[in-house]
């Protein structure tokens, strides 16, 4: 948080010499104006020390400007300005301009920015391994069965134990379902054997890549066209309007509409900086936080259901969605990363979040 000390200016008015005579009415227009003057240098005083007492948020992500994340970070930014009445200033960041995906946690712990959204499967590499969670295939199956976990008791517990690492955890951001692609089909399970696939840094997407008998492949976000474009991956898994976004469609034949798995971000905010701000500017910051969430949330489901009807008029993109005897064989084949996952988190934490996530098993008939 940046601070200028403010030196209080001089009045610089002329003060009234008791030992001059002045006629009654003169006086008092002498004083008047000694009081005007006095006046008006305080009120320039307060202006400067507004104006020079700005707190600079620098806000990173690794998505374009124009996706439902780049987008409610802009929202965010207009809120907070405007509530804090200018006090704080949210410089935004987009699409890897300040620091790359796999340096950008490390840069917020060390204090180099203040702000970030990393996706979910990123916290866990930081020593929160339960965020894995979140990666698990076919937990979550709409944006509510997501809010039921992400604004429960489950995902607040998450976001503070992030305090240990340096962070503190704001809001949870959707980037939609996902979508396989590839340069084949991608139907059934045995179809992925022998692929190289790109994922997220996570344990969980490893297996589930594995289980299917494909080789993953770590990659950061901006890595991923030239590696599809010179044969480096075969494929990939990612929400539809990332894949439109970034353009993907240029260098992939077809995608399967799976809907296997949930792609999320979390905001988080170097806990230092957060500790050092005022009450009421982290008040302003958590109500503008919250507004934004909700715009970006719902902004994501409807760009992503737009993204799959552009992606389906692409001439050169084959465009095949899973029945449901299909669905249930992805299903059967990765229950065993469920399994893998409570070996590495607990049983607790899956099984909460699973029950959590499936209405039926909170609403019992």
């Amino acid at each position: 948080m940046w601070l200028t000390t403010v030196v209080t200016p001089t009045v610089t008015t002329h003060s009234i010499n008791p030992n001059l005579k002045f006629p009654g009415r003169a006086m008092k227009l002498a004083t008047k104006l000694h009081l005007f003057m006095l006046g008006l240098a305080l009120s320039l005083t307060s202006v400067i020390v507004s104006a020079q007492t700005t707190t600079v948020i620098k806000f990173s992500h690794v998505s374009p400007a124009d996706s439902p994340k780049g987008k409610a970070a802009l929202r965010f930014k207009e809120l907070v300005e405007r509530n804090s009445q200018r006090r704080i200033r949210v410089d935004v960041y987009p699409n890897n301009l300040l620091y790359k995906e796999s340096d950008e946690l490390e840069a917020l712990q060390l204090g180099a920015v203040q702000m970030l959204a990393p996706s979910l499967a990123k916290l866990a590499q930081f020593g929160v391994q339960d965020f894995e969670v979140f990666d698990l295939p076919f937990a979550f199956t709409n944006k509510e069965s997501v809010a039921r976990v992400t604004e429960g008791p489950i995902g607040k517990t998450l976001l503070r134990k992030l305090d240990s690492k340096g962070m503190v955890g704001l809001a949870y951001w959707d980037n939609g379902f996902k979508i396989m692609s590839g340069n084949k089909r991608l139907r059934v399970p045995s179809d992925f054997s022998g692929l190289a696939m790109r994922i997220h840094s996570s344990k969980v997407l490893s297996w589930q890549m594995e289980a299917f008998g494909a080789i993953p492949l770590i990659l950061d976000a901006h890595e991923v066209y030239p590696a599809l474009q010179g044969g480096v991956v075969d494929g990939a898994e990612t929400s539809a309007v990332n894949f439109y976004a970034r353009k993907w469609y240029e260098v992939q034949s077809h995608v399967t509409i799976s809907n296997h798995g949930y792609l999320g971000s979390a905001v988080v905010v170097n806990k230092k900086f957060w500790d050092g701000l005022p009450s009421d500017l982290r008040n302003t910051i958590d109500l503008a936080m919250r507004e934004a969430t909700v715009y970006g949330n719902n902004l994501a489901e409807e760009e992503n259901a737009a993204a799959l009807q552009a992606i389906k008029k692409l001439k050169k993109i084959k465009v095949y969605t899973l029945t449901e005897q299909e669905t249930e064989a992805w299903r059967q084949a990765l229950l065993p990363v469920h399994k893998q996952l409570e070996g590495r988190i607990g049983k607790a934490i899956v099984y909460g979040v699973t029950r959590d996530a499936d209405l039926r098993r909170n609403n019992p008939r």
